[in-house]
C-alpha cells in the first residue's frame, strides 16, 4: 500500500481521473469537482508524471483516455462502485433505511412517481428515496446513481439496462378541450427543444380545426400540467402520461400515435453486485407502466398500444 502510495500525488487525484476520463474534458470535471481547470489539469500532470505514462490524449473539443488511462479509468470505477455500495449498506445497517437515488426528469418525477408515491412507500417501506433531476433531454451515464430512466437509439443501449418501452408519443388534452368542438383553432403546447413538426408527424391535428396556434415551454412537466388544465394539445410521451391517461385527466386528442426511433430503458449503476432494492424497484416501475398501459389499451383499443409495446 505504501508503494501504491507513492504513484499518486494524493488520494484526491482518483477523483480528479475518474472525472476527467468520464466527462472526456477537464473544463467540466473542474465544474463537477468545484475546481479550477488549470488545477485538474496540474494534478493530471503530476499523476502521469508520477506514474511515467501518459493517461490522456489531447483530442478536438477535450481529451481521451489512452489505452493505459482506460486500464487504469475502470480499475478506479469499478473500486469507487464498490465503496459506494459499502457505504450504502453501513448506512443501512446504522438507520434501517436503505437509500436509493434515482436519475430521472423532473416530468416524469411530477406526473408518474409523485401519483404512486403512497403506493411506493408502501411497497418499499424501508427505502429512503432520493432524486437527481434532470430538466432538459433525458441521457448522458449515470453518476452517483442507482436508477435512472434513459432515452437510447437501437444498439446504444447499455448491457445492465431493461427496455420499458418505445419511445412512443400521444397528443393529449383535457376531455373539457376535447369535447368542445366550437372552436376554429387548436392550440399545440410544445416542448422548446423537442424539434418535431408535430402537423406532419400527427395530421389529424390539421384536421381539427383550421388554425393552429403554438405555446412553447422549456419544461415538460409544465406542458402536461398545461394540457390537463385544458389550455390545448400537447404531446404525450407515454413513459410519463400514462397515469393521468387511466385516470381521465388526459384523453388522446386524435386516434393517432407517433413512435420514434429512440427506446426508453431503466439503467441500474454497472456494479459487480446489484442490489436486489434496487432491481425491485426498477421492476416495480416495470409492472406498474405495463399495467398502466394494459388499462389504457382497454379503454382506447384504436391506439393498438400493446401491440406496440410488444405485451400482445
Amino acid at each position: 500500500m505504501a508503494n501504491f502510495r507513492r504513484k499518486l500525488p494524493s488520494a484526491n487525484a482518483l477523483f480528479v481521473f475518474e472525472a476527467a476520463g468520464r466527462c472526456g474534458s477537464l473544463t467540466k470535471a473542474a465544474a463537477e469537482l468545484y475546481v479550477s481547470q488549470p488545477a485538474v489539469s496540474r494534478m493530471l500532470a503530476r499523476m502521469e508524471d508520477r506514474m511515467g505514462v501518459r493517461l490522456f490524449d489531447r483530442v478536438r473539443g477535450g481529451v481521451e483516455l489512452t489505452e493505459n488511462g482506460r486500464l487504469l479509468h475502470r480499475a478506479i470505477t469499478e473500486g469507487f462502485n464498490v465503496i459506494q455500495a459499502s457505504i450504502s449498506e453501513i448506512e443501512t445497517r446504522a438507520t434501517g433505511l436503505e437509500t436509493v437515488t434515482l436519475s430521472v426528469s423532473t416530468a416524469f418525477t411530477t406526473h408518474w412517481i409523485m401519483p404512486r408515491m403512497e403506493k411506493l412507500r408502501r411497497d418499499f417501506p424501508g427505502v429512503d428515496l432520493r432524486f437527481q433531476l434532470i430538466s432538459g433531454r433525458v441521457g448522458g451515464p449515470l453518476h452517483d446513481v442507482d436508477l435512472g430512466l434513459r432515452f437510447f437509439s437501437p444498439g446504444e443501449a447499455a448491457q445492465n439496462s431493461v427496455l420499458l418501452m418505445p419511445e412512443i408519443i400521444v397528443p393529449v388534452c383535457s376531455p373539457a378541450y376535447r369535447d368542445d368542438t366550437g372552436r376554429d383553432s387548436d392550440v399545440l403546447i410544445n416542448l422548446t427543444d423537442s424539434n418535431r413538426d408535430w402537423p406532419t408527424l400527427f395530421p389529424a391535428l390539421g384536421q381539427r380545426s383550421r388554425d393552429l396556434y403554438h405555446l412553447n415551454f422549456s419544461d415538460y412537466s409544465i406542458v402536461v400540467q398545461t394540457a390537463m388544465l385544458g389550455q390545448g394539445i400537447a404531446p404525450g410521451w407515454l413513459n410519463v402520461v400514462t397515469h393521468w391517461v387511466r385516470q381521465g385527466a388526459l384523453v388522446p386528442a386524435i386516434d393517432q400515435v407517433h413512435v420514434a426511433n429512440r427506446q426508453c430503458y431503466l439503467v441500474q449503476q454497472a456494479t459487480p453486485s446489484p442490489r436486489p432494492t434496487v432491481t425491485r424497484l426498477r421492476d416495480w416501475i416495470l409492472e406498474e407502466t405495463y399495467q398502466d398501459l394494459a388499462e389504457i389499451d382497454r379503454m382506447y383499443p384504436g391506439l393498438g398500444l400493446l401491440k406496440l409495446v410488444g405485451r400482445q
